[in-house]
């Protein structure tokens, strides 16, 4: 939290000094305009990722950074997408290691080439092993154990159902494995993040056939969004509880039609990646202190709600 707190007081100053044009200036002073890469797993349709390119550009923008996105959520491709990013001589790369084996040697190879790495989003237990400088995101154990203990609050002796919407993802098993920890009768279901229907279909299913599922537990907002439809179609009383935010879920949350939110701040975690590697490169700064730099768990209630909402929909939240 201290190291948050740091990176944030330092970018209030950086903003206030682009503002009146220091940061292009200081830029424009040396003689280069940084070029940074961002590549991603990103699944086609996850609105998720519309709040990371929200907080990458706007750092970007401040600070007269080159940004340059890309993403796949196939775990050979992104590394494809990371040499690519290599072979272009880009000043630095912010990387998500949701398949660390695939993604995280190329990453590597950027680190020795000179070139910084940061890392984001997934693979918080995977990054120093690659040689990353840096991490930003949330603690997915830690998570995954604080939303158990709250269903656990919720419906002491119930049963959950948690949905991973993306088979062989590390942070998502993870965050079942934690929810699993605290709330021990939990039980996994795998389904295709990129089939909303079928989606539905299936968590439905699942609520018809065993009604003693009192709590589903979804890891992203867009199947939260089917696990509420599904548990109309098929008349459960399950309470609906989630991971990320959108506009939608925002409003579900405040009309009680899901009880919480564990939200890892994504806006943060794509604003952060740049700002940090911007330092790096222009200043030669790190920050954690070794560690990752944590965004999360951030919990989303009827308590706090009021606020979120406008945020939520404008994609910074």
């Amino acid at each position: 939290m201290l190291a948050v707190a740091a990176a944030a007081a330092v970018a209030l100053t950086f903003t206030a000094c682009s503002s009146q044009g220091g940061a292009q200036n200081q830029n424009q002073a040396t003689g280069q305009r940084f070029t940074i890469a961002m590549v991603t797993h990103e699944a086609p349709g996850d609105s998720f990722w519309d709040k990371v390119r929200a907080g990458a550009q706007q750092a970007a923008s401040e600070l007269n950074v080159d940004l340059k996105y890309s993403n796949n959520n196939d775990g050979g491709q992104q590394a494809t997408l990371v040499q690519n990013a290599i072979d272009s001589k880009v000043n630095g790369i912010a990387v998500t290691l949701s398949y660390p084996d695939q993604v995280g040697p190329v990453a590597q190879k950027a680190a020795q080439a000179g070139i910084p790495v940061v890392g984001f989003n997934q693979g918080i237990d995977n990054y120093q092993k690659y040689g990353l400088k840096m991490y930003f995101g949330s603690d997915e154990t830690l998570a995954g154990q604080s939303a158990g203990q709250r269903l656990g609050q919720l419906n002491p002796g119930g049963k959950a159902l948690c949905v991973i919407q993306e088979q062989g993802s590390v942070a998502l098993e993870t965050r079942c494995a934690g929810v699993k920890s605290a709330y021990a009768n939990t039980e996994n279901l795998q389904v295709n993040g990129t089939d909303l229907p079928s989606v539905q279909q299936t968590i439905q299913a699942k609520l018809a056939q065993d009604p003693s599922i009192t709590d589903v537990v979804t890891l992203g907002a867009p199947v939260a969004l089917a696990a509420m439809q599904a548990k109309q179609a098929a008349g459960s009383q399950a309470k609906i509880v989630t991971f990320d935010l959108n506009a939608d879920v925002a409003k579900a949350i405040q009309s009680n039609q899901i009880a919480f939110s564990v939200d890892q701040q994504p806006y943060v975690q794509g604003y952060m990646a740049v700002q940090a590697l911007w330092l790096n490169l222009s200043n030669g700064n790190d920050i954690g202190g070794g560690k990752p730099v944590l965004t999360g768990p951030s919990f989303v209630d009827a308590s706090n709600i009021g606020p979120i909402t406008q945020y939520a929909a404008k994609n910074t939240r």
